[in-house]
């Protein structure tokens, strides 16, 4: 059974980046390990695609990132969803975000997110309070494209956004 494919993630810029793992690392001090991917940039994800578009896509990846400048993204609220399994942070949805998704998919029934924590629903609602003691809004920077291969994990490309 292949269940291998690929993924589109946009990135973020440093502090950012910081940012969404520091609350992260506060899970994982309290002792919260999750079954979700580790040593990954934070992100959100785009897509997903199979395994045999890889060249189509480094291509499209490029093009799209060449012609997209950094935005900015408000991180507002935290939540819960796919039957409490994941606990996760969500920028609220604005023109620039919707039209990058929009490169690759519908964002039909799309929610950009960043994962915090995949495990069970009791483990989950545990670990909610360290994250709502850790988090208040605030605004970062998407500036990346990044294509993954999962599973198992393999980096493939980083694509900065448009550079002056």
């Amino acid at each position: 059974m292949d269940n291998k494919a690929l993924y589109i993630l946009a990135g973020y810029d440093d502090a950012t980046e910081e940012h969404l793992a520091e609350i992260q690392k506060k899970l994982y001090e309290s002792g919260f390990t999750g079954v979700h991917t580790k040593d990954l940039p934070q992100h959100i994800t785009l897509d997903s695609f199979p395994t045999e578009q890889e060249e189509t896509l480094i291509g499209k990846i490029k093009e799209v990132a060449a012609r997209t400048p950094p935005f900015e993204v408000t991180f507002s609220h935290a939540g819960i969803f796919t039957g409490a399994k994941v606990l996760f942070i969500a920028p609220d949805k604005n023109r620039p975000l919707l039209r990058l998704k929009e490169e690759f998919g519908s964002s039909d029934n799309w929610t950009p997110h960043t994962t915090m924590l995949i495990d069970r629903p009791e483990v989950i609602f545990e670990a909610l309070p360290i994250v709502m003691e850790s988090f208040s809004s605030f605004r970062g920077t998407v500036t990346s494209l990044h294509l993954y291969e999962f599973f198992p994990t393999r980096y493939i490309a980083t694509f900065p956004l448009q550079t002056k």
